[in-house]
């Protein structure tokens, strides 16, 4: 059994949301992502989905792309991402699928590893709003690591949809937090192609970084483990 990972799908079976706007890169991806995790997941693999899977703003709209998800192979764990408008209560999502597994202030098992994980969001920039949402999502965090703390997990692996660091910024409070716990690996996404070179991909402070934006990696999905 293996972990892959791979984010910001960014599918619209529902909705007008054209991702080729985008660059040729990106024309008939949602068939590039299709075969190749196809060709490499196994049914017994469990893929890693760090947000932004879908563009529909209502539940409704997202089904088709969430269908699209559950159709492919292995078992999945979810993470929202900024453009997940449709993300809605927790305990309904997870009642979608049995092969998917949306995080939400909590965590999932991949073999010894608690698989952990929060939206996040940018630096705190001074603007009111953006700080609530911030500290929402650094608690969000902390009670997912907290969770699989309490549940025995010595490994962690954390999702994230933004990065807590990049080569030009970075979020301090995740940082630490991130810190205080037994976190081998950081996923995220957020970052595409047109600013691949931002992102840091390696170890940073005893943790990998790793970024999975499908067009950074081609939409093929990265084995993690």
């Amino acid at each position: 059994m293996a972990l892959y990972a791979i984010g910001d799908l960014h599918l619209s079976f529902a909705v007008e949301k054209p991702m080729d706007v985008f660059g040729e890169i990106w024309s008939n991806h949602y068939k590039k992502i299709e075969y190749n995790w196809n060709k490499v997941v196994k049914d017994e693999d469990v893929v890693l989905i760090p947000g932004d899977i879908s563009w529909g703003m209502k539940l409704s709209e997202a089904l088709p792309d969430l269908d699209y998800v559950h159709k492919l192979k292995g078992k999945k764990i979810l993470i929202k991402g900024n453009h997940d408008y449709w993300w809605s209560s927790i305990t309904k999502l997870n009642s979608l699928y049995e092969d998917m597994c949306f995080i939400q202030n909590t965590y999932a098992a991949y073999q010894d590893y608690g698989i952990c994980g929060s939206r996040g969001w940018v630096s705190i920039n001074g603007e009111e709003k953006d700080e609530k949402i911030y500290k929402r999502e650094l608690l969000r965090l902390k009670l997912s690591l907290d969770c699989a703390i309490k549940s025995g997990y010595k490994k962690l692996i954390v999702m994230m949809h933004y990065p807590p660091i990049t080569k030009i910024s970075k979020s301090m409070e995740f940082l630490e937090l991130l810190s205080n716990y037994p976190v081998e690996k950081l996923i995220y996404g957020h970052v595409h192609n047109d600013s691949k070179d931002i992102c840091i991909n390696g170890i940073y402070k005893n943790i990998e970084y790793i970024c999975t934006s499908c067009d950074i990696i081609n939409f093929n999905p990265v084995r993690i483990l």
